[in-house]
């Protein structure tokens, strides 16, 4: 058995050795709960090992699996690129890649002008929101987005 990690590195995130596996692939970004939860059942791990325990050679086949979901059959339902814009294949990008994709991407959108590249622009919600009340998001427009001040008196009133 190997020795207690206290913080484990897995594809490109420091991860802390105490929570579970199932837990702890989810703070890699581009992860989520069902990718995780892949993972580990094609992996035959046991969900709720700590991160710390695991050796070198299981941290390489999570992050094979990151890498390569094809290759260990994961659905295509399950990846967070499917159809991509330049390529028209589906694949999974994890890490820094999803942060430098997801960019791309809004780029390419404000660039063309489309309705949700306009809205990213601005700073506006983009999935349908409503902005009337409650947004509060960097000021573009002055309604209802003004800092509360509170009541001001008229001087000799009390």
């Amino acid at each position: 058995m190997t020795e207690f990690r206290e913080i484990l590195r897995i594809a490109g995130t420091d991860v802390m050795g105490h929570k579970k596996t199932y837990l702890a692939l989810r703070r890699v970004k581009g992860i989520d709960f069902m990718f995780s939860n892949a993972i580990i059942k094609i992996l035959n791990m046991d969900p709720n090992k700590k991160v710390g325990d695991l050796s070198e050679k299981e941290v390489e086949k999570m992050e094979d699996v990151m890498e390569n979901p094809k290759k260990y059959n994961v659905p295509t339902f399950l990846l967070n690129r499917r159809k991509d814009y330049d390529t028209g294949e589906d694949k999974h990008v994890v890490s820094s890649e999803f942060q430098l994709t997801k960019d791309m991407d809004l780029r390419r959108l404000k660039k063309i002008k489309t309705y949700r590249g306009m809205r990213h622009q601005w700073g506006l919600p983009v999935r349908g929101q409503r902005t009337k009340a409650g947004y509060t998001h960097p000021p573009v427009k002055k309604h209802r987005r003004q800092a509360v001040v509170g009541v001001k008196r008229r001087k000799g009133r009390k």
